[in-house]
């Protein structure tokens, strides 16, 4: 079930084909070593508990057609979402509350910039005290080989493919800011952890990152705070005005 958002959303049955043309402009400026991620909530088909697959035919096509290649897929879950579709979830319970949605990272080579250990996250407590106590090298009973290796220690552990990143812009500073200056926020603006994960594992300071959907432009906030040159587009003025107050 996917309502009609005031900011100009496509429907999840035309979605693939509104988005394919500009697909095919951002492979032609993406650098070789490149990266593309696109983040793509979920969408029930209408009047039915069942869902669309609209964003695995649109990774098909972004491959097969584009020939993008994907990288690695990734999942957002935001675990303060509430409970939608309301219908479904709290109406007929039925379902369960939807709060992660599908990120594909794409490339223009099978070999884009990247470097996990820009985004090392910190280490567990069960962690912290085997690299402080030392870890006896053995065969565990799943098979998996673990050397004294294992116990060495890497600054931090490597973070999964699941980001758990909650959304709380509605108390951001942008938030405010947008209420003193009588400005109208965009409505679905996400979190700035999102966008600071992608901007420091992908890119490098001095590189240049597009956003051609900004909405508020956290991304060229981000950009800007991380030392990246950045280009942002929005077609809707009161949302690039409202923007501007990211800067101030």
């Amino acid at each position: 079930m996917t309502r009609k958002k005031e900011y100009g959303n496509e429907s999840a049955e035309q979605y693939i084909e509104w988005f394919l043309p500009f697909a095919k402009e951002f492979k032609r400026v993406l650098t070789n070593d490149g990266s593309f991620v696109l983040d793509l909530g979920g969408a029930y088909l209408p009047g039915n508990p069942v869902r669309s697959i609209y964003q695995y035919e649109l990774l098909v096509r972004l491959c097969k057609e584009l020939g993008f290649f994907l990288a690695q897929e990734f999942y957002h879950y935001n675990p303060s979402r509430l409970p939608t579709p309301a219908e479904w979830v709290t109406v007929r319970r039925i379902r369960v509350k939807d709060s992660v949605n599908i990120v594909w990272w794409l490339s223009k080579t099978p070999n884009p910039k990247a470097d996990n250990r820009k985004v090392l996250k910190p280490y567990s407590e069960s962690m912290k005290n085997l690299l402080k106590n030392g870890y006896k090298a053995k065969v565990r009973p799943s098979g998996h080989d673990i050397s004294d290796k294992f116990q060495k220690d890497n600054q931090g552990a490597i973070p999964p493919n699941l980001l758990e990143i909650a959304n709380t812009e509605s108390n951001s500073p942008y938030m405010k800011r947008c209420k003193e200056a009588g400005l109208k926020p965009h409505p679905a603006r996400f979190p700035a952890g999102f966008a600071e994960f992608f901007l420091k594992f992908l890119t490098d300071e001095g590189d240049v990152v597009l956003e051609p959907f900004a909405g508020s432009n956290t991304t060229g906030f981000v950009a800007e705070n991380l030392k990246r040159r950045w280009i942002s587009f929005e077609i809707n003025e009161d949302y690039v005005k409202g923007s501007m107050i990211r800067f101030g």
